[in-house]
């Protein structure tokens, strides 16, 4: 078990904890959460003993084998292979010694501890995770210094997981995974034996992945246990639990005070109001603990729409060398009303893609097509580091203003959530989380047309990937998304384009059917990477799971058709009511205009009619959709 007790740390004088307890079982795999800035990093750091506390302990067995993934990846000459086995310490150093040894009673007790580590199926299982991540077989055997600083992270990532520590610390492992590495460590952890504690804003890896949550918030830590969305339900029927017995504490508050005013100086009265005061002195405030907001993301929706199809693209190759094109044979349209998923392992040429439907790159052949008008809204992980670092929010913002008045230029700056204490900040200083809002302003700041988001989330919290959910469905233009996050994905987009085997195409399936591909993929190549599958046997699996997949897919997307359609249905019908509370708002319409005051009451009443309609309908095809996903 892994015990927290009466923890205290501060930071350049600011308290992160403050007599925080906590006890997480043996065996249990806990997802820790809370706003960014908390302290999550600083308490892996401290229970993996790499900084002290200031105050209380942390403790677990004395025997027990603990590790953190470090924030510096490897980057040696030895092989990807050779530096996950070399993780494994005391595998490692057994290894070596027993290519020495000479003592036959030494020599018994290496080869005894080695046969319980099963080192004879190491290199296979350190393949096998390697697989997982995304590393093929001729990748394991390249040098760790021929890889970028991403893909090496995923090496150190490797090497944790085949060390099967008894506790295992992660932070965020997933902003250096695409969507079928996550999908992969999500099934890991879920089937890992031995205790991990995950800090990770996933909200579909906190809900499948773990069994408990670890909530950090005003400097205490709280354990809940089941997934995230439990975790969420519970916690906000403990605020409203505790806001009205603040509320009932303020009334009882009020009223022994109120007494106390009324009778201090009477003599019959004054032995009850001396009660009272005591009664007071007693009554410990609770504190009214709501969730701070957090400030929303707004992408102003293009002014003019353009004409169908956006973007038509034929028979067109892209690349950065004509004699190695990445993509080839690509024939996609792109609409205004588009909400594209883009799905593929990194490195297939997603990024690629999308520099080619923005127009940052040119088609070594075939034909792209869009209108001159078309205006592009562009947002990549990399570009975080490309802000100028001297330069704050206003000063990126004012660029974009040359003609406004400072104080328009001000009101800009703090709409998108730069208020006074931070809009003059130097980017360099800024947080991951701040650098993406500020990215996310500037690629919208003219109202684009198409939407362009390559991993949008990586510095983002659960909060703040809801709310840039709800700032993509109130944008007006096309999207096209790119991130491995499966809960932004289903909320966010009605397509899916798959990029693989050097082309792209529109993908029939779901997220579920694609995570099950994905998995099956994944077991596939560990097994052939391992030798555990003869070739004939490997065929005929693969086809057996893609006719089983196929079957899936027929059974299951005229009803995901029918769901999509009447979500679409619901949100124009919310748009429209939207758009005449707006104008009904406005109390001058009643004497300006009473006709249409009235004509606006009936459109909204007859809107509301159909609404109630529509969202019964799509109860009932979410039920249908469900139930035959289950079923499958």
């Amino acid at each position: 078990m892994l015990h927290i007790n009466e923890l205290s740390y501060r930071i350049e004088g600011r308290p992160l904890f403050e007599n925080a307890t906590a006890a997480i079982p043996e065996g249990h795999k806990v997802g820790l959460v809370g706003r960014n800035g908390t302290g999550k990093t600083t308490l892996l750091r401290l229970i993996a003993g790499e900084i002290a506390p200031d105050g209380g302990s942390i403790g677990f067995p004395k025997n027990a084998r603990l590790a953190h993934v470090s924030q510096e990846a490897p980057g040696g000459p030895e092989t990807l292979l050779e530096t996950v086995l070399a993780a494994h310490t005391e595998l490692a150093t057994l290894a070596a010694e027993a290519e020495t040894a000479h003592d036959p009673h030494r020599i018994g007790e290496i080869h005894t501890r080695l046969s319980d580590l099963d080192a004879h199926s190491a290199p296979s299982r350190a393949a096998r995770i390697l697989s997982g991540l995304g590393f093929d077989e001729a990748a394991q055997q390249r040098s760790c210094s021929e890889f970028s600083g991403g893909w090496r992270m995923r090496v150190a990532l490797a090497g944790a997981l085949f060390a099967a520590p008894d506790i295992l610390l992660l932070d965020e492992p997933t902003n250096y995974l695409d969507l079928e590495g996550v999908l992969w460590l999500e099934d890991f952890i879920a089937n890992y034996p031995y205790t991990v504690l995950i800090v990770s804003h996933d909200r579909d890896l906190l809900n499948n992945a773990v069994d408990s949550i670890l909530h950090l918030t005003e400097k205490r830590l709280s354990l809940y246990s089941g997934g995230y969305d439990r975790f969420e339900e519970t916690r906000r029927e403990q605020q409203r639990l505790q806001l009205k017995l603040k509320k009932s504490q303020d009334d009882q508050r009020r009223h022994m005070e109120a007494f106390v005013e009324r009778f201090r100086a009477k003599a019959t009265k004054a032995k009850q109001a001396q009660s009272r005061l005591k009664a007071l002195a007693k009554l410990q405030p609770i504190a009214a603990e709501v969730d701070a907001q957090v400030v929303p993301f707004r992408f102003p929706s293009p002014e003019r729409p353009l004409a169908n199809p956006l973007i038509r693209i034929e028979g067109a190759s892209v690349g950065y060398d004509p004699e190695r094109p990445i993509l080839r044979g690509i024939n996609l349209r792109l609409d205004a009303d588009d909400r594209v998923g883009l799905l593929g392992a990194n490195g297939n040429g997603k990024s690629t893609l999308a520099k080619l439907l923005c127009g940052k790159l040119a088609p070594l052949e075939g034909q792209r097509r869009g209108s001159n008008k078309l205006e592009y809204g562009y947002f990549a992980q990399h570009q975080l580091d490309e802000l100028r670092p001297k330069l704050s929010a206003y000063d990126h913002i004012a660029e974009l203003m040359p003609d406004a008045t400072e104080s328009q230029k001000r009101a800009k700056v703090a709409s998108i959530g730069f208020g006074a204490d931070k809009a003059d900040t130097a980017s360099e200083k800024l947080s991951g989380g701040e650098k993406a809002r500020l990215l996310f302003a500037l690629a919208t700041f003219h109202a684009p047309h198409l939407l362009i988001l390559d991993e949008p989330t990586n510095h983002l919290d659960v909060d703040s990937r809801e709310e840039l959910i709800h700032a993509l469905n109130d944008y007006e233009g096309a999207v096209i998304l790119i991130s491995h996050d499966r809960h932004l994905l289903e909320a966010t987009v009605d397509r899916l384009w798959v990029v693989r085997n050097g082309t792209v195409a529109p993908y029939d399936g779901d997220l579920e059917s694609y995570r099950a591909e994905s998995l099956a993929a994944a077991r596939q190549a560990a097994r052939s990477g391992s030798g555990g599958e003869r070739p004939a046997e490997a065929k005929k699996s693969r086809e057996e799971e893609r006719r089983q997949t196929a079957q899936r897919r027929a059974e299951l997307a005229p009803l995901k058709k029918q769901m999509t359609d009447l979500e679409k249905w619901v949100h124009d019908l919310q748009k429209k009511m939207a758009a005449i509370d707006a104008r009904l708002a406005d109390h001058t319409l009643y004497e300006r205009e009473p006709d249409k005051a009235r004509d606006l009451t009936l459109d909204r009443a007859a809107l509301l009619k159909d609404l109630k309609a529509a969202e019964d309908a799509w109860f009932e095809a979410s039920l249908a959709y469900e139930e035959a996903a289950a079923a499958i």
